[in-house]
């Protein structure tokens, strides 16, 4: 299973190094409307989850999705 860093770094094609919590679309470059939908389906595969539309527009940020990972279990 990859990291969630690995899955973000790789989708946006960014250093796995620069990925933490903060990271967001308005400080990476490459993360916009289309790469945010691929993020939401790779984190779903890797992590064996499926998210709720709600719960998707509430994501802003990496740390969005590691809450939301821990929320359903998947850490």
């Amino acid at each position: 299973m990859k990291t969630l860093e690995e899955i973000i770094a790789g989708v946006l094609t960014i250093d796995v190094k620069s990925v933490n919590d903060q990271t967001s679309p308005e400080n990476t470059p490459g993360w916009d409307s289309f790469n945010s939908i691929l993020l939401v389906s790779e984190v779903e595969k890797n992590f064996n989850v499926k998210f709720e539309l709600d719960e998707v527009v509430g994501l802003k940020n990496v740390g969005d999705f590691r809450a939301l990972l821990k929320k359903r279990g998947a850490f």
